[in-house]
């Protein structure tokens, strides 16, 4: 029986694609993505398809670990609620999900009018554009919840977490949804590997 404690990333990840005798299947994936979370959050599918040795099933159960994880983090949001009162209560709560992401992903948080969380939903995948992220998809499932306040996040691939002007106009675009709708837009957080900005303390919102 393994102590599982006392081993390695590296000695995990083979445990859990039952590397064989003579792969390198593990080296490889460390060597190209440096780190754990870039392996199981940060890399898609396809790349890892890539990989020599890691078909279909042992990529399967990689993102079957990620999604598991995830769920785990998640569990005391789930149980307990998380009251938003400031944009590192947002990080606090994206971060560990969001910040390896290789591709841009927009989530709503959905909040009661205490601000107290009572769903995140992600809306958008890809590049952000005012004609990709329209105002009727975001407070769609807004409208539904009966929520009384949102908060909308998406990250940055690169890091720099500096708002483009899409990302700018976006904000405005579903503020001005939100205040016709009745349904404030708290803050916009962009999010990067371990940084992130606040529209609303930028003053855009």
């Amino acid at each position: 029986m393994y102590n599982y404690a006392n081993l390695t990333e590296k000695e995990l990840l083979k445990l859990v694609i039952k590397e064989r005798d003579g792969e390198n299947i593990v080296e490889e994936l460390l060597s190209k993505y440096e780190t754990l979370p870039e392996v199981l959050i940060g890399a898609t599918a396809e790349e890892l398809s890539s990989i020599k040795g890691l078909g279909k099933s042992r990529i399967l159960q990689l993102k079957a670990i990620d999604e598991l994880a995830k769920r785990l983090y998640y569990v005391d949001f789930n149980k307990n609620k998380v009251r938003i009162s400031s944009p590192r209560d947002i990080v606090d709560l994206l971060m560990v999900d969001m910040r390896y992401l290789k591709q841009e992903v927009f989530k709503v948080i959905f909040l009661d009018t205490k601000n107290n969380v009572i769903g995140i939903e992600e809306v958008f995948k890809g590049t952000l554009n005012s004609s990709i992220v329209h105002p009727r998809e975001v407070f769609a499932s807004a409208l539904k919840k009966h929520c009384a306040n949102i908060i909308v996040s998406h990250n940055h691939p690169s890091g720099d977490v500096s708002p483009s002007k899409e990302d700018i106009n976006i904000t405005i675009r579903l503020k001005e949804a939100g205040d016709i709708l009745g349904i404030k837009l708290l803050d916009h957080v962009i999010i990067g590997d371990g940084r992130y900005k606040s529209l609303k303390e930028s003053g855009v919102i």
